[in-house]
């Protein structure tokens, strides 16, 4: 039997802003070359680092942590630098006045560091430091908990989070990691997946769904605050037509059995 690879502990954040008609998620299409998802439509996010643990260290860096565990202030912590990292957009705090960055600060700040913050030129926590930051962990709710399928090359261990996107804070893709970036009602994303206009990566399509269900931002998380996160680890089988993943029916997902094409 092929020895099961360990999974690492990674984080994503669904950013949602009020369209129009329906609410809005930011997204993102993962360059060709990138090893994991290459060419999907995803959330921002990415692996917990030895840099966001000494965030955790350092309490006076965020706020709204407060009952967390060191390893559930690290998810977050990994998910608001890995959201700016990739798209610009910063979920943080004025240390001083205590007041949420705005599009402007945060523009300015991005302008400056995200980068050198890309290029491992310059650490998070200095960015933080340097600039009187403190992490807003509290704007973050939990929505879902996947771990990678045993038997795939490459595996995680992810949390999924809401978070309301700071007025006017509009994202950008990094043109490294990510190619494009988009605002799209979840419906949109899906039905995109169905067509073939985008590339949707199971866990994405599901988390998508279930998103749609909700008419606007309050409602969106209104509904995170409530939900008892049931862990989500896909078991795989290969069928005539293709490959099968089975997931527990009560983490939410309308279903327990479906028929897949490749798994991301």
């Amino acid at each position: 039997m092929a020895e099961t690879s360990a999974s690492r502990p990674a984080s994503t954040i669904l950013l949602l802003r009020d369209g129009g008609k329906e609410l809005e998620v930011f997204m993102m299409v993962r360059h060709h070359q990138i090893e994991f998802n290459s060419g999907a439509l995803v959330f921002p996010g990415g692996s917990v680092d030895a840099g966001d643990q000494e965030i955790v260290a350092r309490s006076d860096l965020y706020s709204g942590g407060e009952g967390l565990s060191e390893a559930d202030r690290g998810f977050r912590i990994a998910a608001i630098r890995e959201t700016f990292e990739e798209s610009g957009i910063l979920l943080a705090r004025s240390k001083n006045a205590g007041t949420p960055v705005d599009a402007g600060r945060a523009g300015e700040i991005a302008e400056a560091h995200r980068v050198a913050l890309n290029e491992q030129k310059i650490s998070f926590l200095d960015i933080l430091a340097g600039n009187g930051l403190q992490l807003a962990l509290d704007t973050l709710v939990p929505y879902a908990h996947w771990i990678t399928p045993e038997g795939m090359p490459k595996r995680f261990d992810t949390w999924f989070f809401l978070a309301a996107a700071p007025p006017d804070q509009l994202g950008a893709h990094d043109g490294r990691e990510s190619t494009d970036s988009i605002w799209v009602s979840p419906r949109e994303a899906v039905e995109g997946g169905e067509s073939g206009r985008f590339k949707l990566p199971f866990p994405t399509t599901r988390n998508l769904i279930r998103l749609a269900k909700q008419p606007d931002v309050s409602a969106a998380l209104e509904h995170a605050r409530g939900l008892s996160i049931v862990t989500v680890m896909p078991v795989m089988t290969k069928t005539e037509t293709g490959r099968q993943l089975r997931i527990p029916r009560e983490a939410g997902y309308d279903g327990e059995v479906f028929e897949v094409g490749a798994v991301g």
